[in-house]
């Protein structure tokens, strides 16, 4: 197997990475195929002194089976390459699994901003922990992602995971995903979304579930005392 450029770290990402390894496999022997013969054409057929031009139909069966064979192959192999897409799309955007926690993901330009349950395990109430460019979970654990933008198009990108969901104005989209490790990772936004796109950058703090309780009661509210 072709080793990932960037590091998987989602339950899904070796999914997606197998998929792209079997698109290039399947497609660059043919890539090379039809670059050779193309060269090879040009190179054979070549214009030469007193040979006079050959006048083609398109029906000499001799020649349509260099069309016919190829196209049948082709698309065998993109059956499986329909199949293997379907199988993927399936498994990350229509089968929701039942998730752990729900975060909310608000994308504004140009920064992102991230709403995380607080102690009672509940977005929408006083206890909710919000943050700026920073989303913090915990390794192991399924996560439901609700999506919204403030103002244009963005796309909610984490390389690691293999995610990357536009956000639309006036919708929320809910996601998943489950990290597999501890670690930090870059948040990038993938769509074009003005003048400061390219600073629009964020990270994922994945804790242990150790971490992640002394991070949140760092940063939930204290009880008022009596």
């Amino acid at each position: 197997m072709i080793e990932s450029l960037i590091e998987p770290v989602s339950t899904y990402a070796g999914e997606l990475d197998f998929l792209f390894v079997l698109i290039t496999v399947i497609v660059m022997p043919w890539f090379f195929a039809a670059e050779g013969l193309f060269f090879w054409l040009l190179w054979r057929f070549r214009y030469q002194e007193g040979q006079p031009s050959m006048y083609v139909t398109g029906n000499e069966p001799d020649l349509k089976r260099w069309i016919t064979v190829p196209h049948t192959l082709i698309i065998l192999l993109d059956l499986v390459l329909i199949a293997a897409a379907v199988r993927g799309w399936y498994m990350i955007k229509q089968d929701l699994p039942t998730a752990d926690h729900t975060v909310r993901v608000i994308a504004q330009q140009w920064a992102w901003t991230f709403i995380h349950p607080g102690p009672d395990g509940k977005l929408d109430t006083d206890d909710d922990i919000e943050t700026a460019d920073e989303l913090h979970i915990i390794a192991g654990e399924l996560y439901h992602y609700q999506l919204e933008s403030r103002d244009v198009l963005h796309n909610f990108s984490i390389p690691v995971f293999r995610l990357k969901q536009d956000s639309l104005p006036g919708r929320r989209i809910t996601g998943w995903f489950e990290a597999t490790k501890e670690g930090t990772y870059d948040i990038q936004c993938a769509e074009m979304c003005g003048i400061g796109h390219g600073i629009m950058a964020a990270r994922v703090i994945i804790h242990s579930k150790e971490s992640y309780a002394v991070w949140e009661a760092s940063h939930s509210e204290p009880v008022a005392q009596n």
